[in-house]
């Protein structure tokens, strides 16, 4: 094969190869992280201890709760019981239990959100911390909690119609799953063997898939501000990017790692190319 013929080949191989490293880590996330019950429920069960989640399923809780009830000059005092009640509640390993159930029946919402082209709304129901605060306020004496009707207290956390535009591509990164990540090292390894100058092009390979895992850390950044920004002001941002974060976590991980692998390898190729030319 003639070599400008390999060089050019060569190229094409190791630019597709660096073009599916963000998608491969895109298609390995929402197959595995976002697509899986289990690895959902784990990635959002720390966020039971993260303030502001805690503060915003209060607020919501004690609004709900206080919906139900009139005191009448007893309502502040009864709120702020309420509000003493579910924040104690949310320090409890019962809260964190009853925040696995919610999460898990929530993963089930993303599921048809993202299967169907229907209007639903994906949200975290707090019927069961209700409950419980509610036992807790009539163990208390808390004037007129046992009439307190457990309602199911949803947050919203995502609306169908919002991701139509992108449920086909999510479909297409799901079914894709590790295929891509693979596709990517093969390409990437033929091209560094096709090459002519395979010095240069494992460090052109290299530094390209860091660019590339680069893109992907500062889209994950960008779209984190996008989300906020769009948020309904009576949600609280604070706890939305708690939220973000912990399901993003992995693609931010995983962007550093890539990034910090590319650079090694291709300033080991660079000093070992130096030192046996000095020699």
């Amino acid at each position: 094969m003639p070599r400008s013929v390999r060089s050019t080949l060569s190229a094409v191989l190791a630019v597709l190869a660096c073009l599916l490293v963000p998608l491969g880590a895109l298609s390995t996330w929402s197959k595995y992280e976002i697509g899986d019950e289990d690895s959902y429920v784990a990635t959002m069960a720390p966020l039971s201890s993260d303030p502001a989640v805690r503060t915003a399923v209060g607020t919501a809780v004690t609004d709900a709760v206080m919906s139900e009830i009139d005191v009448g000059p007893l309502q502040g005092t009864v709120k702020a019981f309420v509000r003493d009640a579910v924040g104690s509640f949310t320090e409890t390993a019962a809260y964190k239990t009853a925040w696995n159930a919610a999460n898990r029946a929530a993963h089930d919402a993303v599921e048809r959100a993202l299967d169907d082209d229907s209007d639903g709304e994906v949200s975290i129901d707090l019927a069961p911390i209700t409950q419980r605060v509610k036992q807790q306020l009539t163990d208390d004496g808390v004037p007129f909690a046992s009439k307190i009707p457990v309602r199911h207290t949803e947050v919203t956390i995502l609306k169908s119609k919002d991701i139509g535009p992108l449920r086909e591509v999510f479909h297409m990164l799901q079914t894709a799953g590790l295929w891509l990540p693979v596709a990517a090292v093969v390409l990437a390894v033929s091209g560094i063997l096709l090459s002519v100058r395979r010095r240069r092009a494992v460090i052109a390979t290299a530094l390209g898939a860091a660019l590339a895992a680069a893109v992907l850390a500062t889209a994950v950044r960008i779209t984190r501000s996008l989300t906020l920004r769009d948020l309904p002001t009576d949600v609280s941002r604070d706890a939305a990017g708690a939220v973000y974060d912990a399901l993003t976590e992995s693609l931010w991980v995983a962007s550093w790692i890539i990034m910090g692998v590319g650079v090694a390898v291709a300033a080991a190729v660079w000093l070992r190319r130096r030192f046996s030319g000095a020699r």
